[in-house]
């Protein structure tokens, strides 16, 4: 099966650019944007010791969730209050750090955790949450019981084998399906502890054969009015590699909220420090200039060795999410109506936000991950991630919300705000239904050779939060709705009346592979009677052609610094979606080819900062070349409240890219050879 990822020689160095820095004086803020590559060790080599930070699995933390029990703060809190939040995860991330340093003392006597490491969690957790009370006090009602959430316990090695409380997503979840489980995940089952790249997961009991999986139940049943159109959009793979580890939803103003990296299609300007002007001036890779939503998730990588760009930086290697990252061969990003009756547009900047990204830990109240194979999509995992056979892919889906409470585009648990509808398709009361977003994201990556614990063919896995081991359940996905108002109503409109419509909705585009002449075929020459153009004497060799605006790269395999471009896919899918509840169709769109992305042009003016943030693609081109600072493996730098580096082109830039550039080789060569035979036909 081909590996649709940011693929190198192996063993080959990549050309590594420094950081482009741009100093704004007046409000001693640095905007960092890394355009650079890794040294990739080959698929089953060890990975670089420097690199190894978290060394080992073992057990991991278990910490209350604060901020799932904020379901009221006040607006005049709220910032200070999501700084405080995005405070306890960098804690966590430090305290887990220093338990699997500690491993072999901790094994030794469970006092040392209690002393070390949770006694002084507990400490500074009941310091942040008390500021958060102070907080939430003074601008409204004190809220109660969050004392109660500062301590923090100790999980198991025994628990981490994806089953029971804190590794199953048994129950019906939020989204109302079907919990499937795994399955025997084969003879890997007894592996222990550790896995993965460096030593903190996955686990060879994380995968499961999907043949041994149940289908799915019967989706809801459509009454009359039901709203049964579609509507496509479509955004690309990021093929151009724009990533960052921030979350600005979550944890707005806090560089490397996340702790892990996401994949960002669409919107081009999101960062932490994004605000609403920001979103809404910024580029989008989607082909339809009217929708300029940001779509993220987790990355996946491959545990083959690789490091990449960010192995010692927080956010990668050192909060342990280590490998090649995969681009993903496929994105279908699908809106689907609601089988109870109509859906009403969604409000601008309405932000959604599904699954659990530390549901590990918080069970599987708010887990909503959907795992499976091409042609096999009724047959969904939850905690395990599929083994597919030969010739299928790996396919993650995410059903977003699909009920709105009519008022608020956000909530400060960020959840309570939308809400699934039931397994009839009726919303809550007091809730509308709107367009519910069904996300499908398909990988070309090799079944992992479990037995071996990944080492002929590398295990697979999304990053996670240090303490989340890459547990599959912890998939999760994030929306931020900036479609043009009018864009919205052809929307609502299109899926009240059923139609099939968007600019990823023409079964044309991207449904065929790209015709090539026949091979039997010879180039065609000139009529005789032409004197064919001889170059002068004096002139250079043919060049390379200069790279096209459908081009991405630089004629070289290289990304363009500065580019904010998009990623624009030409594959719709267009098979996705359907009914509300019903999984997604899968054999008529999950093998079509991917077209190549046309680029967002770049202004020829660098763009301006914006009042109040500090977009990670504002740095000039052309401004001084500095090398970016060592992250080093101090976990204290991981959150900060500056821009984040990172960003387009800035972790694997590496030879996605390299294809146009030999396609143009073979051009010239042809017109090369096409042009000696003209000249001997002539003597």
């Amino acid at each position: 099966m081909r590996r649709n990822t940011r693929r190198r020689p192996t063993g080959a160095r990549r050309a590594t650019s420094a950081a482009v820095a741009l100093i704004l004086g007046g409000a001693g803020l640095v905007t960092v944007n890394v355009y650079a590559s890794a040294t990739e060790s080959g698929s089953g080599s060890e990975p670089d010791q420097n690199n190894q930070v978290l060394s080992s699995a073992g057990a991991t933390i278990d910490c209350p969730d604060v901020g799932s029990q904020l379901t009221t703060v006040p607006d005049a809190a709220r910032e200070s209050v999501d700084k405080e939040l995005a405070l306890l995860d960098q804690q966590i991330t430090e305290a887990y750090q220093q338990l699997q340093g500690q491993a072999q003392a901790v094994e030794q006597g469970a006092d040392v955790a209690d002393s070390e490491i949770l006694n002084p969690l507990a400490e500074k957790r009941t310091a942040v949450i008390d500021r958060i009370v102070v907080a939430i006090d003074a601008a409204g009602e004190r809220p109660e019981g969050l004392e109660a959430l500062a301590t923090c316990t100790l999980l198991a090695p025994a628990n981490e084998t994806g089953s029971g409380e804190n590794g199953d997503a048994g129950g019906d979840g939020q989204g109302g399906e079907d919990q499937n489980q795994g399955g025997d995940a084969g003879a890997g089952d007894q592996q222990g502890g550790n896995g993965g790249q460096i030593g903190n997961g996955p686990v060879a009991a994380d995968f499961a054969d999907i043949n041994s999986v149940q289908p799915s139940g019967q989706s809801p049943q459509d009454q009359d009015n039901a709203s049964r159109g579609e509507f496509v959009t479509s955004c690309g793979v990021n093929a151009n590699g724009l990533f960052n580890s921030d979350n600005v939803i979550v944890a707005p103003g806090v560089t490397n909220g996340a702790h892990h990296m996401h994949d960002y299609v669409g919107n081009q300007a999101n960062n932490a420090f994004a605000s609403d002007d920001d979103l809404a001036n910024g580029d989008t890779t989607c082909e339809d200039p009217g929708d300029k939503s940001t779509y993220y998730w987790p990355v996946v990588r491959l545990q083959n060795g690789t490091q990449e760009q960010d192995a010692a930086t927080p956010g990668g290697g050192i909060e342990g999410n280590a490998g090649e990252i995969v681009t993903p061969k496929q994105v279908t990003l699908t809106f689907v109506g609601s089988p109870q009756g109509e859906v009403t547009a969604m409000p601008r900047l309405l932000r959604i936000i599904t699954g659990d990204a530390k549901a590990f830990v918080n069970g599987n109240a708010n887990a909503n991950a959907s795992w499976s194979c091409t042609g096999f999509e009724d047959r969904q995992l939850k905690d395990k991630y599929p083994i597919c056979p030969q010739g299928s892919d790996v396919v993650r889906t995410f059903k977003f919300q699909s009920c709105w409470d009519g008022a608020n585009i956000d909530s400060a648990n960020h959840r309570t705000h939308v809400a699934f509808a039931d397994a009839q398709g009726n919303c809550p009361s007091g809730f509308r239904a709107i367009p519910q977003l069904v996300q499908r994201i398909v990988y070309d990556v090799d079944a992992p050779s479990l037995d071996d614990g990944g080492r002929t063919t590398p295990l697979f896995a999304l990053d996670s939060f240090p303490e989340q081991q890459h547990k599959p359940v912890t998939d999760h996905g994030d929306f931020i709705n900036v479609f043009d108002e009018g864009l919205m109503q052809e929307m609502v409109d299109c899926i009240n009346s059923g139609r099939q419509c968007g600019a990823g909705a023409d079964p044309g585009n991207g449904s065929e592979e790209p015709q090539e002449p026949p091979a039997s075929e010879e180039p065609q020459e000139p009529p005789a009677s032409e004197e064919p153009q001889q170059p002068p004497a004096s002139e250079e060799p043919p060049q390379s052609p200069t790279p096209s605006a459908d081009d991405p790269s630089d004629g070289q395999g290289n990304e363009e610094p500065g580019n904010n471009g998009g990623d624009n896919s030409g594959d719709n899918g267009g098979d996705n979606g359907g009914d509300q509840g019903s999984e997604p169709a899968d054999e008529a769109s999950s093998d079509a080819p991917v077209n190549a992305e046309p680029k967002v042009e770049t202004p020829s003016a660098a763009p301006s900062s914006h009042s109040g943030s500090d977009n990670e693609h504002g740095s000039e081109v052309g401004s001084p070349v500095q090398t970016p600072p060592t992250a080093g493996n101090d976990p204290s730098a991981a959150s900060q409240t500056e821009p984040q580096a990172g960003g387009q082109g800035g972790l694997a830039a590496t030879g996605t890219q390299l294809w146009p550039a030999a396609l143009g080789g073979v051009f010239v060569l042809a017109g090369v050879v096409l042009l000696l035979r003209m000249r001997r036909r002539q003597y």
